[in-house]
């Protein structure tokens, strides 16, 4: 029962997709403690997820350092402090070494293999249905992203990069498939496309850009953050990517969404709510990681060529009619 304002420490993930489905656990705390006063841990590039929410007054970017001194940084910037509530998402130790009336610690194990990551945050605090990820976003957020994506029919929003290659569909056939559905007589005729990504990923998107016309193509790749992302998916009418953050935040800001997978478990991390849906690789998950050639390098190529072109337009248009009808 809410007493007061309560200190909340709420310790989330480094990666930006993970950190994004646990915003709708935040928003279940400052809604239930409405005067609580949250700080928030979180990688850098997820932070900005966070900087306009209900309630929070501090947010932690913890920069990964050697031998694990990001925790202890962490550490010695919050045991000052006298917690009523610690929410630990990582399962570190850090939430047992600070004084703390609640303590609420995220441990997956075998009993949630098949469950969406949103699941297994509800369960953490016994809400069923869990709770809905969502973004907050300052005045002028949203209107740098109507300026980024301004209005004037449809935009294709393209997420052709991922954390890591091998979970990549491969950027060229991003480029065709949106060239077939913004074609004449295709799902999202004389559509723009807006291509997303992060900073340090334009080489991985490169070939979208040489491959679509320039002037209905609007390149944001390495040019905002994560909250500028957001509120430029708002203006747009679909979205297709990797299983990535971008596509988290496209369905949690209720774009309709088509996530391909691969090398990922779409029962963990497929995009969640009423807008979202997957395809998958014709090679399920264990297959895939179970082949004898498996690469888990950084560089690996990407495990997911057997997805066509076909199949991701084919998605897209019964997703879309789904949705919307036609």
């Amino acid at each position: 029962m809410a007493t007061g304002k309560e200190k909340i420490l709420f310790i989330t993930s480094n990666r930006i997709g993970d950190a994004m489905l646990s915003t709708g656990l935040l928003d279940h705390l400052v809604h239930k403690y409405r005067k609580s006063e949250v700080t928030v841990a979180c990688g850098p590039a997820a932070a900005p997820l966070f900087q306009y929410a209900n309630n929070v007054v501090s947010v932690i970017a913890m920069e990964k350092q050697k031998k694990s001194g990001h925790w202890l940084k962490l550490w010695r910037d919050v045991v000052a402090t006298k917690w009523d509530i610690i929410v630990d998402l990582r399962a570190s130790a850090i939430a047992w070494l600070l004084l703390a009336d609640k303590r609420y610690v995220l441990n997956t194990g075998k009993s949630a293999d098949l469950e969406h990551r949103v699941i297994q945050l509800g369960r953490l605090m016994d809400l069923d249905p869990p709770p809905n990820p969502r973004v907050w976003l300052a005045k002028e957020t949203r209107a740098l992203g109507a300026e980024l994506v301004p209005k004037g029919g449809f935009v294709l929003a393209l997420g052709p990069t991922a954390n890591w290659t091998g979970k990549q569909w491969p950027a060229e056939r991003f480029a065709e498939t949106a060239l077939r559905l913004t074609a004449t007589g295709g799902l999202l005729e004389g559509a723009r496309v807006a291509v997303f990504g992060g900073p340090g990923e334009e080489d991985m998107a490169a070939p979208v850009f040489e491959a679509l016309p320039a002037d209905r193509t609007i390149n944001l790749v390495g040019k905002i953050d994560v909250g500028a992302a957001a509120a430029a998916l708002i203006q747009c009418t679909y979205f297709i990517g990797n299983d990535s953050g971008l596509m988290h935040i496209a369905a949690s800001v209720g774009v309709p969404t088509l996530g391909l997978f691969g090398p990922s478990r779409e029962e963990h991390y497929a995009p969640w709510g009423m807008f979202g849906t997957f395809l998958r690789t014709p090679e399920s998950y264990d297959e895939i990681v179970g082949a004898e050639n498996y690469d888990y390098s950084a560089q690996a190529p990407s495990h997911m060529r057997s997805m066509t072109v076909d199949a991701v337009v084919e998605a897209a248009e019964s997703h879309f009619k789904g949705l919307f009808g036609g």
